[in-house]
């Protein structure tokens, strides 16, 4: 019989600490609380502890999926950990996960490093193991902590991005397909527009142990080391090529009117405004749950979904449309029938 990769249960977790607009209009004072909001659709966002790695917020939000199925933690036979902020350069960060869990040893495990895409990515690696019965239980795990990259006095970025995990469940399932029609894109002359400059073996923090603090046109402040955003170049390359991507999702066999929902990556409220305007697509079907947690980068998507799950408007037979883009530069879309 064959078999299908399908999504049979998501779980996240967040932080406990809040950084909320109040807390953002008390460091920067030319933008008050509604501004805030108005530019970016977030009122809050929860930041990991000082010593806190998506590592331990992974772990968390696998705990919390295991508890919620069926399914004895010895069935999981592959482990995908999506993130950008991992424990070490090595060993990856699955491997710790794996034991950690009380996983088999005969569960695969590997980390890739992916961020606004990431969760498509990692759908498309768990529908090719299935697919090729090389696994039946994979958990999908995105998880980041983004806000140890950013320097405190950067509104640009520090306004935007939360910290979370997210843990997915896919498995074996006959009638399929339920995840199809995979899309990437990559283009990395983007590369310079979403960076950490400093701290990987290009530039070394050994070599960079005082790198300089300077301000941009903008009055944010930041060093090498801290993540680095050219918000107008991501804007632009997303107007761009996300339509691009969206387009070659569809045609005859497959139709926009046979979408009920759609789960954009959760950048911000501008940006998926902007997106949904320029698609033409009714508010009513697009997918906007990051108002509680902010920009949570390969975790967005879902908490989205997650979220549309648990008030009933993600519900058994639908179908969805779901699109990642960001950092690299990386964007992909897919359709999940649910």
């Amino acid at each position: 019989m064959i078999q299908f990769a399908k999504i049979a249960a998501i779980e996240y977790v967040l932080p406990e600490r809040t950084l909320s607009n109040e807390d953002l209009s008390r460091d920067f004072p030319e933008w008050n609380v509604d501004k805030i909001f108005s530019k970016t659709g977030i009122n809050n966002r929860q930041i990991a502890g000082v010593n806190e790695s998506a590592s331990d917020l992974a772990f968390q939000a696998c705990e919390k999926l295991l508890n919620a199925i069926d399914l004895d933690r010895s069935a999981i036979d592959f482990i995908i950990l999506c993130t950008q902020s991992p424990d070490y350069f090595l060993p990856a960060t699955a491997c710790i996960l794996q034991d950690r869990l009380g996983l088999s040893t005969q569960c695969g495990a590997f980390d890739f490093n992916q961020g606004c895409s990431g969760f498509i990515y990692g759908l498309g690696l768990a529908k090719g193991l299935i697919e090729t019965a090389q696994a039946k239980n994979v958990v999908l795990v995105t998880a980041e902590t983004y806000s140890k990259y950013i320097h405190p006095a950067d509104k640009s970025v520090r306004t935007l991005f939360g910290d979370a995990a997210a843990a997915t469940l896919i498995q074996a399932a006959e009638g399929g397909p339920f995840i199809e029609r995979f899309r990437y894109g990559t283009d990395g002359a983007g590369a310079k527009n979403l960076i950490v400059p400093i701290g990987g073996a290009r530039n070394p923090s050994s070599l960079n142990t005082e790198p300089q603090t300077y301000t941009d046109d903008s009055g944010n402040t930041r060093t090498d080391a801290n993540l680095y955003m050219n918000g107008s170049a991501i804007f632009e390359f997303s107007m761009t090529r996300i339509p691009q991507l969206f387009a070659s999702i569809f045609d005859e066999s497959f139709t926009l009117e046979e979408v009920d929902l759609f789960a954009f990556h959760q950048a911000n409220k501008f940006m998926l405004d902007s997106l949904r305007r320029r698609l033409k697509l009714p508010a009513e079907k697009f997918i906007s749950e990051f108002e509680h947690c902010g920009n949570t980068v390969s975790s967005s998507i879902p908490i989205a979904l997650k979220e549309s799950m648990d008030k009933g408007v993600l519900t058994e037979g639908k179908t969805v449309v779901g699109v990642g883009f960001g950092v690299g530069y990386s964007w992909a879309g897919c359709v999940i029938k649910w």
